[in-house]
């Protein structure tokens, strides 16, 4: 009996140190994006789309396991074995499009770091937005300088900061049992809902996350050598997917929760800015100063990733290298323009996560045929099951985009 609880607890142990990849792409599934589509859902919907999230938190759990997997097992990015795949013309293609989703990506960041240090400090938008890719500028120093791990710890004190940002609110109101159980039927209430749906599937699952984890769990244990064939760090990724995205599950439901149940009918709510005042009129000054520091956070560790993120894609596609600060200066110039221009910073945020939807596929369909591929996986190919099960998240994906294509055409 004692030597069996040893035994955990030396495995424990052993998995511990090797935690941290997942919760730097788990970033990406709170960012500010993921902000504006859920208090916006939960504004207009209350509790009706509390299905979408548990079952896009579900799928994300599914799917970046299996980019870290790909990573581990292949010693090589997504991007990179995609690349490897295609002819010249469908690798450019196929990386534009790439490209066009880390640049909504990041649209996404800026914009909601922006809007944060509006509410905290009453910044111009276009001034935030520079703070916010200079001090991700900062955040990609200690990256490249420090490695991965030093970067690693400094995206989950933010992350850490963001959930107690965004829960803070439904602990202080809770909202009712059976109205949450009931936001988990699978349901719609037109157009407008799916759009959101749409979005919020969009910032829940993303296509630059799913790139990325595949570089971040390679990277992380280059040199690591194991003769069970990569159990030992299977099982520790396991629990590194669930842990994080457990907790970006969180904090995306509490974002809904706090919504349906302390904003609902409350004029001005379908923005950032409104929801902000009304949590404070709601559930006070504290909260809503709570609610804001989340939301910087979550900028500012997002903007970081999505930089990196980017970079992987390029290096893997049309092998081009460009320094990390550099790519940042220049993916940060759509966002600034957006904001100086005076675009409604929520209604882009939105929009920026049904473009990010659009190119989930893209995404996916690759990661499903690779890690289904035996002479590339050998052992650890998926099984049958799992062979299904992202079978239909593609097909999930796919007739959410057509149904709201479809419902936007005809105006139903």
């Amino acid at each position: 009996m004692t030597s069996g609880v040893l035994t955990a607890t030396a495995r424990k142990r052993r998995v511990f140190p090797l935690l941290g990849p997942a919760f730097v792409a788990a970033i990406a599934y709170v960012d500010p994006g993921n902000v504006a589509a859920n208090l916006t859902a939960g504004a207009r919907y209350g509790f009706l789309l509390v299905w979408v999230l548990v079952m896009a938190n579900l799928m994300a759990v599914l799917v970046q396991y299996q980019s870290a997997k790909l990573g581990l097992v292949t010693g090589r990015t997504l991007p990179e074995l995609v690349g490897e795949r295609l002819r010249k013309p469908a690798r450019i293609a196929y990386w534009a499009q790439a490209e066009v989703v880390a640049a909504a990506t990041d649209l996404a960041e800026v914009i909601g770091g922006a809007i944060a240090l509006y509410l905290l400090f009453g910044t111009p938008l276009l001034l935030g937005g520079v703070i916010v890719g200079t001090v991700s500028m900062g955040m990609l120093v200690v990256q490249s300088r420090y490695g991965q791990r030093p970067f690693e710890a400094v995206i989950i004190a933010l992350l850490v900061i963001i959930a107690i940002g965004f829960v803070t609110g439904v602990v202080v109101n809770p909202p009712d049992a059976g109205a949450v159980m009931s936001g988990l039927v699978p349901r719609f209430a037109g157009t407008d809902s799916l759009l959101l749906a749409t979005s919020m599937l969009g910032a829940t699952v993303m296509p630059h996350a799913i790139y990325v984890h595949s570089a971040l769990a390679r990277d992380r244990h280059s040199g690591a050598r194991e003769p069970d064939g990569h159990v030992h760090l299977l099982r520790a990724t396991r629990w590194d997917v669930v842990t994080a995205l457990g907790v970006a599950g969180v904090v995306n439901i509490a974002m809904l929760l706090l919504a349906a149940s302390s904003l609902r009918g409350v004029p001005g709510t379908d923005t950032i800015e409104g929801a902000h005042a009304a949590v404070v009129a709601a559930l006070g000054a504290g909260v809503g100063l709570v609610f804001a520091i989340g939301l910087l956070a979550s900028g500012l560790a997002s903007t970081s990733v999505g930089c990196y993120a980017g970079a992987t894609i390029m290096q893997g596609l049309i092998h081009r290298r460009i320094p990390l600060l550099t790519r940042r200066v220049i993916t940060i110039i759509p966002a600034l323009a957006l904001l100086g221009f005076g675009v409604d910073p929520t209604w882009a945020l939105v929009i920026s996560q049904v473009v990010l939807s659009f190119g989930i596929p893209f995404a996916l369909v690759p990661l499903l045929r690779l890690t289904s591929d035996r002479a590339l996986m050998g052992a650890n190919v998926n099984r049958p099951i799992m062979r299904w099960a992202m079978t239909a998240i593609v097909v999930i994906v796919a007739l959410l985009n057509l149904a709201l294509i479809g419902l936007t055409v005809t105006g139903i």
